[in-house]
């Protein structure tokens, strides 16, 4: 369908802002008397501690130094908790009694300069008894030490539908696949940071990246017995996020430090903090084994996840939920069962982290898909063909319908733009006694915000001035990414006004409307966009009657354009101003619209990702040497937005196939705790990345649009390790494939060959 705003490269408002380093994030604001916050995070990964701040304290300019028992009097807390209705396992502090992981709080230091608080941090001595640290999920499992309460199982949860074990019987081949994933940390440019102050009429003032300021208000309310409405949340500016601040970690720490000493507190982390001592992406071993006929028909699968929580209860039960969710959406496969798990270790917590649970799921799924292939002596792209989930396909595991799912249609048209038949004929021919090249594929999906398991709804307010400027009051985060400039070409769209007329807000507890989840879970185009389309709607209708009101016109012969509207039959026209104007001399009431929205669909949004690699057999060095990315994209609201989020998601993604890793030694030491030890892709390493979008009408979709940004961080990964084996002939199946894993893959193979 042809829009008029929708699908056209507009360039952000911000952008040149930004681009020239004027944009000002929350560590640049100033406030009178403020004071700086820092953690005293630990360095042993379990032990009681005593903290001696005796040298500390006498550092000019220090205030105060907090410890375990200035916080005895909080609540205990679960910062993945998003909205009042939901209740995690509360096991966590704001400063710990017991330190459960290197980078746990310990202590907090404030003084009245960022250099007075690192002089203090220097001088402080902790007295630490060390205890028993479990750190590897293996030895968690054991449960041979208990690290927290009876067991270090926290959470388990079972899914499952047909009968998996008579499609055994009914298959001609079993294939298992056996493998694991990272911790992988979220790396914004942004260390996190939290500015929290008291206005003159006693109202908490929190400024804050966090993704949810709703969630941020409820945890302050909560754990410091503070008034909810006497809580103002305000999302500043922030540099990067990728779920890492989507849950508060600062926010309570900083809004209890404002209250006690009645001063800004401006609390920041460095990038050794963020590091160690915020969360990660979960890390997962999973066993898969799948049932499939001779012809390459999937009949059942089973999976087994055993997910590492971390030190704290974090994210350890949803993202077991969120892995299983999506095993069951990409495929048509009559029975499948899966048992997620999750454990405590010694180690940092998991927490959000972009495309939650897709990328861990995917990451093993894909490569046993491969695994059936090479089983069967099929295609991979062919199998995945036969297999793939159609469109409108429902859920079985009783989720919401897939919507028009076009992932056929992806692999389709990607087989032909990367020419992958030509490729596969060809690709050994490169070979050299030195270099090895081969291709890969993964297929992947992801949802579109909340409806089905959790409430999932937005308020809206959109008001037209007399000046044909338009506000809309609405509770979403820019994350950098480009959200505000794509809600206000849906806003434009909708109310059928100029973008550069439209101002949008970011959340502000005390005047943007209520939202129930926030800047997450793929959400935002869809749900916000959702409600913006039906506010502008409603508005635009409004301008209608105003000006059949005024004008006299047959409503039959009216329309909108620009900004006015027009009569067809007589050619005149108003101009949206003039109805503002007339509206509140006349009707006494403002053109202003209050839409509460909850979607009432969830659609999956699919991806394929192809990829050629060339292997270094003397280093296991990958090269990247080209690459395409198609997506369902359901309509384009700003291709410019998508292809950067596409480029973006595929950066994280194969920096989780070849180097990112946080890397614990047997004692629990962070041993990747700075930039030069935590690997990712530089601008150098990234490759060709073509795109190719699908766009098609999904009709439970606002304007068609589907989600992106998260599913754009899931395919590229097993591509690569798909594309790694194809080249070596190896089975490589724990991310990541360093160099180091890589040639010990290439001599067991060669030891094999030998024996």
């Amino acid at each position: 369908m042809e829009y008029k705003y929708l699908g056209k490269r507009i360039m952000r408002e911000d952008s040149y802002e930004r681009a020239i380093g004027k944009t000002q994030y929350t560590l640049d604001m100033e406030r009178k008397d403020v004071l700086f916050a820092k953690l005293i995070l630990s360095t042993k990964a379990h032990a009681k501690y005593s903290l001696d701040i005796s040298e500390a304290v006498k550092v000019d300019g220090i205030v105060k130094i907090y410890t375990s028992k200035d916080v005895e009097h909080t609540n205990y807390y679960n910062s993945m908790e998003w909205f009042t209705g939901i209740q995690g396992k509360r096991d966590e502090k704001l400063i710990n009694d017991v330190a459960r992981f290197v980078g746990d709080r310990i202590g907090i230091v404030v003084g009245k300069s960022k250099d007075s608080v690192e002089k203090a941090l220097a001088k402080i001595k902790v007295n630490y008894e060390e205890l028993k640290a479990v750190v590897d999920l293996k030895d968690s499992i054991k449960d041979e030490f208990i690290i927290k309460n009876d067991t270090n199982l926290c959470y388990k949860k079972s899914i499952a539908y047909g009968d998996f074990e008579q499609s055994k019987k009914d298959a001609d081949y079993i294939v298992k696949t056996s493998g694991s994933t990272q911790k992988i940390h979220h790396l914004a440019i942004e260390p996190h940071i939290c500015l929290s102050e008291i206005d003159i009429f006693g109202n908490l003032i929190v400024w804050t990246p966090c993704q949810v300021a709703f969630a941020v208000q409820m945890h302050i309310s909560r754990i410091l017995d503070f008034p909810y409405n006497k809580v103002r949340v305000i999302k500043s500016n922030m540099g990067g996020s990728f779920g890492g601040k989507q849950q508060p970690i600062l926010e309570p720490l900083s809004a209890f430090i404002t209250l006690d000493l009645k001063k800004p507190i401006m609390l920041y982390m460095d990038r050794y903090d963020t590091l160690v001592g915020t969360v990660s992406r979960n890390p997962v071993q999973v066993d898969i084994e799948t049932a499939v006929t001779k012809e390459g028909k999937i009949l059942g699968r089973k999976i087994d996840a055993y997910v590492d929580g971390g030190a704290y209860d974090t994210n350890a039960t949803s993202i077991v939920n969120a892995f299983m969710k999506k095993l069951f959406r990409l495929y048509e496969i009559p029975s499948q069962c899966a048992e997620g798990k999750s454990y405590y270790t010694n180690t940092i917590p998991g927490g959000a982290a972009r495309a939650y649970g897709g990328p861990q799921s995917h990451a093993i799924s894909e490569l046993n898909i491969d695994d059936v292939a090479r089983k069967l002596n099929m295609d991979p792209c062919e199998l995945r063909l036969l297999n793939l989930a159609k469109p409108y396909q429902d859920d079985p595991t009783g989720g919401p319908n897939l919507g028009n799912a076009q992932v056929i249609e992806c692999m389709k048209q990607g087989m032909e733009r990367f020419d992958w038949y030509k490729r596969k004929e060809n690709i050994y021919k490169k070979n050299t006694d030195r270099y090895a090249y081969g291709i890969g594929v993964a297929a992947a999906t992801h949802g579109n915000g909340y409806k089905g398991a959790f409430p999932d709804f937005c308020n809206v307010e959109f008001t037209l001035f007399s000046d044909s400027t338009a506000l809309v009051k609405i509770s979403v985060h820019e994350q950098g990414c480009g959200t505000i400039a794509s809600l206000t070409q849906i806003a434009a769209e909708a109310l059928d006004l100029e973008p550069a007329k439209i101002r949008m807000t970011e959340a502000d507890t005390l005047y943007t409307p209520y939202d129930a989840a926030g800047t997450q879970a793929s959400r935002v185009t869809f749900v916000n966009g959702g409600a913006i389309k039906k506010a502008g709607e409603q508005l635009r209708e409004k301008l209608i009657d105003t000006a059949v009101q005024l004008k006299n016109f047959d409503r039959k012969d009216v329309y909108t354009d620009n900004g006015k509207v027009f009569c067809k039959k007589t050619g005149e026209s108003v101009d949206y101003s003039e109805l503002v104007k007339f509206a509140e001399k006349n009707n006494f009431e403002a053109m202003t619209v209050y839409v509460h929205h909850e979607q009432e669909a969830n659609p999956a949004s699919f991806a394929v990702f192809f990829v050629e690699v060339k292997i270094d057999k003397y280093t296991g060095i990958v090269e990247i040497t080209d690459s395409l990315a198609v997506h369902d994209i359901g309509q384009s609201v700003n291709p410019s937005l998508v292809e950067g989020q596409i480029y973006g998601g595929a950066h994280m993604s194969l920096g989780m196939a070849l180097s990112e890793e946080i890397v614990y030694d047997e004692k629990g030491n962070v041993k990747t705790n700075s930039l030069s030890k935590y690997h990712i892709l530089n601008s150098q390493d990234m490759p060709k990345i073509d795109i190719l979008l699908i766009e098609s009408e999904d009709e439970s979709a606002p304007y068609g649009i589907k989600s992106v940004g998260e599913m754009s961080c899931v395919a590229p990964a097993p591509a690569v390790i798909n594309a790694i084996n194809n080249a070596l002939g190896t089975n490589i199946t724990n991310y990541p494939a360093t160099p180091e894993k890589i040639i010990e893959a290439i001599v067991e193979k060669e030891s094999s060959i030998n024996n």
